[in-house]
């Protein structure tokens, strides 16, 4: 019974402006203040993540936000330092810091890169001055084409692009535009996904105009011919990768592996077994971030995830991946056998919602557009009726 791999998650819980179509756990930053009384809470926090995950090794490392890149390239080196010094980390181990192009300069790459990053994740958006207004982004469409450069010339041979399609009132050749100039960049990864309204942000309370069906769709063919022409494989639902470009730390997410979670507003999750039975367990840290700093020992809440919650959201995560999963994993990440979902997968192969080789179970062409319905499946009782 091997362990499933660990992440680990890294919240850095503060923007210059939250945008208005955001709903993660973002706060507008001090700098002076925060950044310093944040360090020394993420100090015991590690502490405490170090003994949950003890004698396991972490696979990957994920500053997320908010802006990590706020942050000095002093205040994340610190930051790994306790991370080595505190957890078994693999020799090849991936660390990936999420930018935007507002809040960092050419030496700041070069420094991220010396502390220690070795991934960088930048958050353009778009290429498009009006649609940039329109999501509330603080930086322009020069300025993103100089922190790409910035990233090219500070030497990362890996790094992904964050672009959005279905902008509010964004035409077909407007989003196809904004492709072709990321792809004139020759990006490693790309994360290219359709803007969606989330609950509690701006754009829910008041609506933008966003593009109809008819435009969205014909945006989505249009994008994954120009990505497939300049060498990106599709590998899960909104990520392209080139060869061996696989950001891994999302992998391990879709894989249902482990991640530890450190941070305001961070979750985790932790899977061990207790005689012979798979326990899933999924903890999360206070929200806000004076509340986490106060006592970053303390995390907000806990839940064992029953059988039926491991199963739905394992096929949650897998079946992003346009490869599936095969049964092996489901076995390992799940504790269960897979005769567990095997009445389900047939009657979704016989819909024609999902594939099945000698190898991985994956959803087909039909069952990636209506992924949320076949994943709802597994929300009933095994061999419910659909």
């Amino acid at each position: 019974m091997n362990a499933a791999p660990v992440g680990l998650y890294i919240h850095i819980p503060w923007c210059i402006r939250k945008c208005p179509y955001c709903d993660f756990n973002s706060h507008e930053f001090d700098y002076e203040v925060q950044e310093q009384h944040y360090l020394l809470a993420l100090q015991q926090d590690i502490d405490r993540e170090a003994r949950r995950f003890a004698g396991r090794e972490i696979s990957s490392i994920f500053f997320g936000g908010g802006t990590p890149s706020l942050f000095s390239a002093a205040g994340i080196q610190h930051i790994l330092a306790l991370v080595h010094g505190n957890f078994r980390v693999a020799s090849d181990i991936e660390v990936t810091l999420e930018a935007n192009p507002g809040t960092v300069e050419h030496e700041k790459f070069s420094d991220f890169r010396a502390a220690g990053i070795n991934r960088i994740s930048l958050g353009v958006q778009s290429f498009d001055d009006r649609h940039l207004r329109a999501l509330g982004r603080i930086h322009t469409a020069g300025d993103a084409q100089r922190a790409i450069r910035s990233i090219i010339d500070a030497g990362y041979q890996h790094w992904n692009l964050d672009l959005m399609h279905g902008l509010p009132e964004q035409s077909l050749s407007e989003a196809v535009d904004d492709l072709q100039t990321a792809l004139a960049f020759n990006p490693s990864h790309l994360s290219w996904y359709q803007l969606t309204v989330e609950p509690n942000t701006v754009f829910y309370s008041t609506k933008p105009e966003l593009p109809n069906e008819d435009v969205l769709a014909d945006i989505q063919d249009s994008g994954h011919a120009l990505l497939a022409t300049a060498g990106l494989t599709q590998y899960e639902v909104s990520a392209y990768a080139a060869v061996d470009q696989r950001c891994q730390h999302n992998l391990n997410y879709w894989k249902f592996g482990d991640y530890a979670a450190l941070g305001a507003g961070a979750h985790g999750k932790r899977s061990h077994y207790d005689s012979d039975v798979l326990t899933v367990e999924r903890y999360w840290k206070q929200r806000q971030p004076n509340t986490y700093m106060s006592a970053p020992d303390k995390q907000a809440g806990s839940r064992v995830l029953t059988e039926n919650d491991v199963v739905f959201e394992f096929m949650l995560n897998a079946l992003r991946l346009l490869d599936g999963f095969d049964r092996p994993l489901f076995e390992a990440r799940t504790g269960l056998p897979y005769s567990r979902i095997a009445d389900d997968i047939e009657r979704l192969i016989s819909e024609g919602l999902l594939d099945s080789n000698l190898q991985n179970i994956a959803p087909t062409a039909l069952g990636r557009r209506f992924l949320n319905d076949v994943t709802a499946r597994f929300l009933q009782e095994p061999n419910e009726p659909g």
